[in-house]
């Protein structure tokens, strides 16, 4: 089974996507990004993402794309692709999963997260100085929520593919990471629930 998980930054992927690992060994987790990374320095010697941008004309980086769902849809066994359903550009939005780049990956689900945009700043907040975040409002934050999900269903409808939202706005954590070990654990029983359905 193929799943792509998008949600906005800062709404814990990672985190996520450690709980998956920790509790099904044998999925494999992939990143986007870092396989475009991998084609670009191959192919270009890129040796970082803002120089894939920056230093790419635009159709040798849609090409770099392209590669790379090429090469994550060949995986074997199950595997989940983290990236985004959509990615913020001078005040607008750019589709992270176009239909040519959801069409070679042919997953079987987009699970897509959505959050409390109170929870994403309090995340964002923790990660100052690890990653290199814009400062965001709740506003733009529940905007772009919006924006993954039409970018999340316009996707599955090219790749010919489910939707799962998991939305925990009304649904306040009780302890650290409770959101990302629920989210986990609904990506692991859809895994499961796949496995049973193909024997």
């Amino acid at each position: 089974m193929k799943i792509v998980l998008v949600a906005v930054p800062g709404s814990g992927k990672s985190t996520t996507l450690k709980y998956v690992k920790e509790m099904l060994p044998d999925v494999t987790i992939v990143n986007y990004g870092d396989y475009m990374l991998e084609v670009a320095r191959r192919n270009y010697g890129i040796t970082n993402r803002d120089d894939m941008r920056k230093k790419l004309p635009v159709e040798e980086y849609r090409k770099v794309q392209e590669l790379a769902a090429e090469e994550i849809a060949r995986l074997s066994g199950d595997v989940i692709i983290d990236t985004h359903a959509s990615i913020r550009v001078q005040g607008g939005f750019y589709p992270g999963l176009p239909d040519r780049i959801i069409t070679k990956l042919r997953p079987d689900a987009i699970v897509l997260m959505e959050f409390d945009p109170k929870d994403i700043l309090e995340r964002r907040s923790k990660d100052v100085g690890l990653r290199d975040r814009e400062a965001d409002t709740p506003e733009e934050i529940e905007l772009h929520q919006l924006a993954n999900r039409y970018y999340a269903f316009a996707a599955a409808n090219a790749g010919e593919c489910s939707v799962y939202i998991l939305d925990f706005r009304k649904k306040p954590q009780t302890r650290p990471f409770e959101h990302a070990e629920m989210a986990a654990k609904f990506i692991v029983d859809l895994i499961m629930r796949n496995r049973s359905a193909t024997k």
